[in-house]
């Protein structure tokens, strides 16, 4: 199975001076863990997870005046549609991180996690195990 059939191809995406509020409203909203930020001034694509606004909240930062350029991973590592999924699991293994933005051409097609992977890997509606 490849990245782009487990992909979400809805993505939510952020400016650079959106708050760290507004980009986990909208995350919240959209039940998403993670966001493409695009900043041009910054060198383009960035991903804002919600680790990165857990860990400013964490540092005691206002979520009302922090903006989402100073968080954002802008060292992304990108996937291609047509790498498997054992390739995408792998580099999220490897860089410790959970979500991968996709392109396909130099254009933003999709984000993969690791729950996307695994709901292709497992049986729709496998009971779950009693404890």
């Amino acid at each position: 199975m490849l990245v782009r059939d487990a992909m979400s191809t809805v993505i939510l995406t952020l400016g650079p001076a959106h708050t760290l509020r507004q980009a986990a409203a909208l995350m919240s909203a959209r039940r998403v863990g993670a966001a493409v930020v695009l900043d041009p001034d910054a060198g383009g694509i960035g991903i804002l997870t919600e680790r990165d606004i857990l860990n400013s909240v964490g540092l005691g930062q206002n979520p009302d005046t922090e903006r989402t350029h100073a968080h954002t991973t802008t060292d992304v590592v990108f996937a291609a549609p047509t790498w498997t999924l054992q390739d995408a699991a792998r580099a999220m293994t490897h860089g410790g991180f959970r979500h991968l933005v996709v392109l396909d051409r130099g254009e933003v097609a999709g984000i993969v996690s690791v729950r996307d992977i695994i709901r292709c890997w497992l049986p729709a509606r496998e009971p779950t195990p009693a404890l």
